[in-house]
Order: structure tokens, then C-alpha cells, then sequence
């Protein structure tokens, strides 16, 4: 990722002293290119004119300051930015009185990003807290053409005609996905010594939860490490839905580049990543993948995120069987790669997933307590099954981060 030079800016009030650095993200949503999808109204495909986009984040960690990742990592053309705003959100799309800040980009309120690229703005002094929800907005003058964006998010966000970045609240209508923006850093209290990428495919996206309610498996683990007295970490959330490890699925760009293409972007250029939890592999199954197969591919993932100097704790895939992707054949190959995860020392951790969310007496099916409907993607219950999977002593004891 190509990070344009921060300034620090004075919208917004004074920063606190240490604001330059520092930095941990505490909210990211990984991009895919901008697309038609079939079944929703998300208008990345065709792109924007003239409009404001107000993105719904929840953050993991709170701080005194943010700053706000622009991206147009797939665009094909210069992304034009008009103005740009972060604000804590009151309800809908109105933020909380007082906490508009108008963000800046090397002291300027409109930036263009080239194409392939993302940067940072100034960081703003904004006293956010953990666990809470921020709105951010952007303004497009456009046209924009086919728009990088995250399509899946189990959150609703905004869209408005004309110039209402700065403002408090307008006439916003609902958009599903989340537009412009793919990351935002706090600088935290001493206590937070990094992040905790989790890195899947929809079960980590979103799985079946319920919208609007944040309750994602790393939106648990974040209120788990939350209440960690002492050193703790963030959490980001790096899961696309219908995402592969291995490849790309073809004519369908909205399910995002291979886990394996998208590594260094998503996970190993977050701010202050200490470690990642891996997810991966189920789709690949769907498509023929053997054990062999991703087994060499996680082991592509685990050097990567060793050279980068960051800590990685496997997953093992979920059970499915009873969904329309399962057979005895896939079910051996799960099965055949969960072992591998689970005994070859090649992790720093080891997180069970299918462990925790199996059916009692039958390890190939998702418990029924969990199974969201389609015996594939765990429901609210489940995804805090798995965050509770997440040892936290085994995830906190890398480095300087102890769990107290």
C-alpha cells in the first residue's frame, strides 16, 4: 500500500501530544473492485456524480485522534475527492453534535487519488471512544466510474446527492456497501499495543448476523479484548465475502482478489498489526481445492506474515455438511487440512473454529444453535462462539503484550 505523507492538521481543535505517531487501526474493510452485483443496489458499478457518501464504522478501539484511509485501489481512473468529514454518529446518518471534523489531506480540504493507490488524511483531534460507531464521509464531484468499495457489510450506510460531507445530518437514503474508504487509525491509549487482523472469507465478513448490530466474530473479539485488563490489541476485520485463498473466482470481481494476492494490502499494511487469525479455505474447497492445495498456500500466508514480523494463529474451517456446497469428498478434505492446522506446530496459535461451533456427536455439521439456516454461515450465537474460541493468553502473550 502506498501511504501519501501525513501533516498534521488543526481542524477540529489541537492534537494531543503524540498524535504524529503511534498509530493502530481501528476499523478496516478490505476493497474489491467497483462492479454491477446482482442482487444489490450497492452503485459502485456505475459509479457516482455529484453525491456524498456516509460510510457506518464501528471501531475496536477508541483514541484522541483519527485519520481516515481513502482508497482507490481499483480504480482506473484519478479519484477526485471534494471534501471529506469524520464525526462520531448520533443516530441514522445525523452525527453527534460537535464532533463533525472536516478531514484535510496535506492541508487541503479535495485530493485526487491516482489510480491504484490509497493515502491517508491529516490526522483530527476526536475523542473517540471504544466499541462505538463513527460516520465518514466523502464527497465525489465525479463522475467516478466503477467505484472500489466493500460490497458485504451487515451494516447500513448513506448516499446523498450534492456536497453534505461536513454536514450534521441531510437528506440521506440507505446504500449497502461501504464506499472511498477502507481503513481508520486511532492513536489509542497506551494499554492498546496493536491489531489483530482477522483474515477470511464471509464467515468472517459477516457471516448470517444480524445487521446493524455488530456481531461479526471479530466485532466479539473486539469486546472481549476490550475488557482485557492491561496490554490488549484492536481488531480489524480483513474478511470478504465468497472470498478463495488460492485464486480468484472468475466473473465475479465483488468476491475480491485471492487471499493470497490481497495479504500485504489487507493485513500486513494495517497500522500496528501485531498479529492475524486466518480463516480460509472453505470456498476453495467448493471449487476442487485439495488439502495439499491449501496447506502451500497458508504456508505462502504464514511466511509473508513472518517476514513482516507478525504473529499468525490458524483457523479451522467450519463445519457445512448439509449445505448445498457439501459432499463426503470436500468433508475429507476439510477435515484432512483442519488436522494439519491443528498438529503441525506451524502456527503461533491455534484457533478451533469447528471445534467450537460442531454439532454435539457429529463434527461435520454446524450445531443447530449456531446454523444460521443454510448449515454453512453461523448465525449470532455462533459468531461468539468463535470469538470465544480465540485463546486470548495465546494471542496476547506475543512481544510486549501480556493479558492481564
Amino acid at each position: 500500500m502506498v501511504v501519501i505523507g501525513v501533516l498534521v492538521a488543526l481542524v477540529g481543535g489541537v492534537l494531543p501530544a503524540g498524535a504524529e505517531r503511534g498509530w493502530v487501526a481501528g476499523w478496516a474493510a478490505s476493497p474489491v473492485v467497483g462492479s454491477e452485483i446482482p442482487w444489490s443496489s450497492c452503485p459502485a458499478g456505475g459509479g457516482l456524480r455529484d453525491a456524498t457518501v456516509r460510510n457506518v464504522v464501528f471501531v475496536s478501539t477508541g483514541g484522541r485522534a483519527v485519520r481516515v484511509r481513502l482508497t482507490n485501489a481499483f480504480g482506473t481512473r484519478p479519484l477526485r475527492v471534494g471534501g471529506a468529514s469524520v464525526a462520531v454518529r448520533g443516530s441514522g446518518a445525523t452525527a453527534e453534535e460537535g464532533t463533525v471534523r472536516v478531514l484535510t489531506f496535506r492541508g487541503s480540504r479535495s485530493v485526487t487519488v491516482p489510480p491504484g493507490r490509497e493515502l491517508f488524511s491529516d490526522p483530527v483531534a476526536l475523542g473517540v471512544r471504544s466499541l462505538s460507531t463513527l460516520l465518514v464521509s466523502v464527497h465525489v464531484p465525479g463522475p467516478t466510474g466503477p467505484i472500489t468499495n466493500h460490497p458485504f457489510t451487515a451494516q447500513g450506510n448513506y448516499l446523498a446527492d450534492g456536497d453534505l460531507s461536513g454536514a450534521v445530518s441531510g437528506d440521506f437514503r440507505d446504500t449497502p456497501c461501504w464506499m472511498f474508504v477502507s481503513g481508520v487509525d486511532v492513536v489509542p491509549s497506551r494499554r492498546v499495543a496493536g491489531a489483530v487482523v482477522a483474515f477470511g472469507d464471509s464467515i468472517t465478513d459477516t457471516a448470517n448476523t444480524t445487521g446493524d448490530a455488530n456481531r461479526r466474530w471479530p466485532d466479539f473479539l473486539a469486546r472481549r479484548l476490550d475488557a482485557v485488563r492491561g496490554r490488549t490489541l484492536s481488531v480489524v476485520n480483513a474478511g470478504l465475502g465468497g472470498n478463495r485463498l488460492l485464486a480468484d473466482r472468475e466473473g465475479e470481481p465483488y468476491y475480491g482478489v485471492a487471499a493470497l494476492k490481497r495479504v500485504e494490502r489487507d493485513v500486513l499494511a494495517q497500522s500496528g498489526v501485531a498479529a492475524v487469525i486466518t480463516l480460509l479455505g472453505v470456498n476453495d474447497i467448493g471449487y476442487g481445492a485439495t488439502a495439499a492445495e491449501l496447506v502451500a498456500g497458508h504456508r505462502e500466508l504464514i511466511a509473508a506474515a513472518r517476514a513482516a514480523g507478525v504473529a499468525v494463529h490458524g483457523g479451522t474451517i467450519l463445519p457445512f455438511r448439509g449445505s448445498v456446497a457439501w459432499t463426503a469428498e470436500r468433508e475429507a478434505v476439510r477435515r484432512e487440512f483442519n488436522d494439519w492446522v491443528r498438529t503441525s506446530g506451524e502456527f503461533d496459535g491455534v484457533v478451533d473454529f469447528a471445534a467450537a461451533t460442531a454439532a454435539p456427536g457429529d463434527p461435520a455439521a454446524l450445531d443447530p444453535a449456531y446454523d444460521s439456516g443454510d448449515h454453512l454461515h453461523p448465525n449470532d450465537a455462533g459468531t461468539a462462539a468463535m470469538a470465544q474460541a480465540v485463546d486470548l493468553g495465546a494471542l496476547l502473550a506475543r512481544g510486549s503484550v501480556a493479558a492481564g
